[in-house]
């Protein structure tokens, strides 16, 4: 009997392809017959083929050198499983979606992609060095080594004043120190990669260790530790301040720092050193915290700088710009009790300095927020709100003022203003019940907080446009407040045509025109950034409407952030 020839296999066949030769080969004969046939069948599997279609084309992505499109897969994974489960999934996909996150293997395929794209398994180390100097007997010895990629070592050092050791300061959690587990806050460090180190000062041995890389050996006496308090604390502050640690002093370690800008969301790890939090910024995959200023510290120092130099009034009355075509001509009167102006002259202690403010996520339920709307010179907000309601009366309202002036033939009580008395608006006046008020051709006008109520009662989100100092009435739990601020484009180069700002305000304008209208935006976001929750730059109407029609989607349906105790006293 002739036997067949067996396939040609070149060394370019995939391996597919050659058991699929393999398996036409295969017929049974005589001998071995039910070998055959289980080879035959296991060869001719789909499961295999497919293994081997998959091994045929990691080998061709493995030639193109591929690099990983983003090093924090589970980090992300996680974040948008917390965005579903605060959303009401109502959507097949959703569901669909959310579960497969939280699937198990898919977590740990995630994990599997981040270790590889990291670069974050362990390498294969030298053997520990055997002639290792005894050290006292009442002293334990501990041989550290930790491999260093890019990444900082994740510690501070400082120097004991009394024994000149150098002493482990901190541990920043997610670190390489920190996943260690091998290195805690008190070591003591006696030699690193070989050399004694007992006669560098702290910043020069912080500088090898941020340029080492690879394996680094540390000799160090362990601290006595009764118990790892070390636990992951769950406190966002919303910052009110810029932090640039490259221009900190002060810092124990610039590189270690977190720099941040107002209104960044920050989670708080570790609040162990009374000087230097350990935290992370919302949003940031980086799993390493780094060191930012505690509010002690960071108050203890500006009061500081308040009290040793020429400090500008920080507290000087906001200038208040009264032209032709504003959203409002009248004058403000405000009496002594109720007036919402900060001291012009600031007593060093009683200055409440802008820090941070304890957050919280919101997830709007049954009652509306209000939404203020700021607007600097030139910005026209009261059009936008206008806009905005009519498009949907629905779901936007607004405050109707009250007003002393005699009703017009064409206008309903209620619906354009309330007309009340003098005697009743200066009643109201005197028992704190508006939150703007002022006079114009001897009649008064203004702004009740029981409009605002009225509006919200209605199940609609309440539009204000006021004064900046009516938010230190309104940022109360009742309402919780989402603050939009609106400020048109105006560019500091002088390259920026008249021509395109005049489209902005409707009338032609003049250089000067620009500069207040630059210096109004300047002055409220200086005042009262820390308080704004949304900055909407106007480049034009439609525009304009388009962006504050999306925030105002996101302020109805999403959750926020708001200060902790708008829900505890809630």
């Amino acid at each position: 009997m002739t036997q067949p020839s067996m396939p040609v296999v070149s060394a370019n066949t995939d391996l597919h392809e050659t058991l699929a030769l393999l398996t036409s080969q295969l017929h049974p004969g005589a001998n071995h017959e039910e070998d055959l046939v289980f080879l035959k069948d296991v060869f001719s599997e789909k499961s295999l083929c497919y293994l081997m279609k998959i091994h045929e084309k990691l080998k061709q992505y493995k030639k193109q050198s591929p690099t990983p499109v983003l090093h924090n897969a589970s980090c992300l994974a996680e974040h948008l499983t917390e965005e579903l489960q605060n959303r009401l999934l109502e959507e097949k996909e959703g569901k669909e979606l959310l579960l497969l996150l939280n699937a198990p293997h898919i977590k740990a395929m995630l994990s599997t992609h981040d270790t590889v794209a990291q670069k974050n398994f362990d390498p294969v180390l030298p053997p520990l060095p055997e002639d290792v100097e005894n050290e006292p007997e009442e002293e334990s010895v501990k041989i550290v080594r930790l491999v260093k990629n890019k990444e900082p070592l994740g510690a501070t050092i400082r120097r004991d004043e009394a024994t000149g050791a150098v002493i482990v300061a901190r541990i920043m959690r997610g670190g390489a120190a920190d996943r260690s587990g091998l290195v805690h806050v008190g070591d003591e460090l006696r030699e690193l990669n070989g050399s004694l180190i007992n006669h560098k000062r702290p910043d020069e041995i912080s500088h090898i260790l941020s340029k080492s890389q690879g394996s680094i050996t540390l000799k160090i006496i362990p601290a006595v530790i009764e118990e790892d308090k070390l636990k992951e604390s769950r406190v966002y502050l919303r910052a009110l301040f810029d932090y640039v640690p490259l221009e900190d002093r002060a810092t124990p370690c610039q590189e270690a720092g977190l720099p941040f800008k107002r209104g960044d969301i920050l989670q708080v790890v570790s609040q162990e050193d009374a000087t230097w939090w350990q935290a992370k910024k919302v949003g940031d995959c980086n799993l390493r915290a780094a060191l930012i200023p505690s509010a002690h510290f960071q108050e203890r120092r500006l009061r500081y700088r308040l009290k040793t130099s020429s400090f500008p009034s920080i507290a000087a009355t906001y200038e208040r710009h009264d032209r032709a075509g504003q959203r409002r001509s009248f004058r403000l009167k405000r009496e002594q009790k109720n007036s919402l102006v900060e001291p012009c002259t600031p007593d060093a202690n009683h200055v409440d300095f802008l820090i941070y403010e304890e957050v919280t996520l919101y997830l709007p339920g049954d009652r509306p927020r209000l939404v203020v709307l700021l607007g600097s010179l030139g910005s026209r907000i009261a059009e936008l709100k206008q806009k905005v309601i009519a498009d949907n009366p629905r779901l936007y309202g607004l405050a109707v003022p009250h007003t002393t002036r005699a009703r017009k033939s064409h206008e309903r009580e209620g619906v354009e203003y309330h007309f009340i008395t003098r005697t009743s608006f200066e009643a109201g006046i005197n028992d704190g019940k508006f939150i703007e008020y002022g006079e114009y051709k001897e009649n008064l006008y203004g702004t009740s907080l029981e409009s605002i109520h009225r509006t919200l009662l209605q199940n609609k989100i309440c539009l204000v446009d006021v004064q900046p100092e009516a938010l230190k009435v309104l940022r109360t739990p009742a309402f919780k407040p989402y603050v939009i601020f609106v400020r048109p484009s105006v560019l500091d180069s002088e390259k920026k045509s008249l021509s395109s700002c005049s489209s902005l305000v409707s009338v032609a304008v003049t250089e000067q025109d620009l500069m207040d209208m630059r210096q109004s935006a300047e002055r409220l976001e200086q005042r009262y950034g820390h308080w704004l929750d949304y900055v909407l730059v106007k480049e034009d109407p439609l525009s304009a409407m388009a962006e504050l029609h999306a925030v105002l989607e996101r302020v109805r349906l999403e959750p926020q952030w708001v200060p902790v105790s708008w829900l505890r006293t809630s």
